[in-house]
């Protein structure tokens, strides 16, 4: 398993598989991860600062005076961008559309995350608006996250105006797969803002569900 870099410059992030828990924390926003071998599950996430050190080659003292910054929806986006992919990019604009937790403060970006085996792998489906999402298990489905939107421009976008694509930061954590499905062998729901909400109006969205198969 490769090392954590503590300052990293970038445009982008690339999280590979590797396969221990993994500390990563980026300063600006290209650095990529090999050896993968299952899929990534994010345990923690930080967007903000929390020290003095991190970070801090050639700031000036008042950039990094606060240290009780942190945004608290870092988390959640990061999760929902990453989780059940083997290689996850994370753009410098991911931040963009969310309040700063700090306005001129030099932030930075700290996950913590972990590589699954494959005999522990979570399975990824992407399932597009207006048709049905079908999730199957040998076992029982154990849902891990689910999330209705668009995060990209390229996932779901065949025959699709430029107008229902160009939204990319249009998404929302529903609950609802894992009240119908959890504990079943085989599930399915029809992919519509009338079933989970309507994040952006006039976007194509999609559905990304992450599961395990689990004894009972």
């Amino acid at each position: 398993c490769h090392r954590a870099i503590e300052a990293i410059t970038f445009t982008h992030v690339s999280l590979r598989l590797i396969h221990v828990t993994l500390v990563v924390r980026v300063c600006t926003f290209p650095h990529v991860f090999t050896d993968y071998v299952g899929v990534i599950s994010v345990e923690s996430a930080l967007y903000g600062r929390a020290d003095f050190v991190t970070c801090s080659g050639g700031r000036p003292p008042q950039e990094l005076s606060n240290t009780n910054c942190s945004l608290p929806t870092a988390l959640d986006v990061i999760k929902a961008r990453c989780n059940g992919k083997k290689v996850c990019e994370l753009s410098a604009q991911i931040f963009t559309f969310v309040p700063d937790p700090c306005e001129g403060t030099f932030k930075y970006l700290q996950t913590k995350h972990t590589c699954l085996p494959a005999s522990q792998s979570l399975i990824y489906r992407v399932t597009c608006e207006h048709s049905m999402a079908h999730l199957r298990c040998g076992l029982v489905i154990s849902i891990h996250s689910a999330d209705f939107g668009r995060r990209d421009q390229s996932t779901c976008s065949f025959g699709r105006p430029d107008s229902e694509l160009r939204n990319t930061e249009c998404f929302h954590h529903v609950s609802l797969i894992a009240k119908r499905c959890n504990g079943k062998n085989s599930c399915s729901m029809r992919v519509s803002s009338l079933v989970f909400g309507d994040p952006c109006y006039g976007t194509y969205k999609y559905l990304e569900v992450t599961y395990f198969c689990q004894c009972k």
